[in-house]
């Protein structure tokens, strides 16, 4: 996996819950990058029928499946966040999946590079090798906290766990090679996500 990602220029962006990935992600595919989001495939790995839903109800057991087949995530996430052996379980049947279809991803891959978003880049250990660059997305913790709050229906303690449980603002933003500031809106961002990708596009096209 890691040659076939690395023959070409690519970026993997990373960033806690609320920080908006997701928004900054599709600026970039607007401008004519290639986003693969790991988050999407391990969406579809685990939709009913999904091609990991097997392994994880043979490991987990039937009444991990809601009734359309699909993976009980809330019931998951809060096994996870309290078992340590149980996370490291889902992640041996979830992350070989996921690293082979965002090979097969990067592969057929037509834009003008490639970024991968990956929520949990840092903390996985592996891909920080696999791609060129790494783009920390950061806000204050307190704009995570209400912008997951809006759209979700957790509360702030369950947000709070969430945050504690990925690594600190402080060691993402150590570990990157570029940081897009998104605490102001659109109109903040939409500059950094240009300058970014001019840059991006002049090192890909060396």
């Amino acid at each position: 996996m890691a040659e076939q990602t690395s023959l070409a220029f690519s970026v993997g962006l990373t960033g806690g819950i609320g920080c908006g990935k997701t928004t900054v992600a599709d600026m970039f595919a607007a401008l004519g990058a290639s986003v693969i989001d790991t988050d999407v495939i391990a969406h579809s790995l685990t939709a009913p029928h999904g091609a990991a839903m097997p392994a994880l109800l043979a490991e987990f057991g039937e009444d991990f499946a809601t009734k359309d087949g699909a993976l009980d995530r809330a019931k998951m996430r809060a096994l996870v966040f309290t078992d340590a052996s149980a996370r490291s379980r889902l992640e041996a049947i979830l992350h070989p999946r996921i690293r082979d279809a965002t090979a097969a991803a990067a592969a057929i891959a037509t834009g003008d590079y490639v970024i991968f978003v990956v929520p949990l880049l840092i903390e996985s250990g592996t891909w920080r090798e696999r791609v060129t660059r790494v783009l920390a997305i950061d806000c204050s913790e307190e704009i995570q906290v209400a912008r997951v709050m809006a759209r979700s229906s957790i509360s702030e303690e369950q947000v709070r766990a969430i945050m504690a449980a990925q690594v600190s603002r402080e060691q993402r933003r150590a570990q990157a090679d570029d940081i897009i500031v998104n605490d102001d809106g659109l109109d903040a961002l939409r500059p950094q996500v240009e300058a970014l990708h001019a840059m991006y596009l002049a090192q890909a096209r060396k």
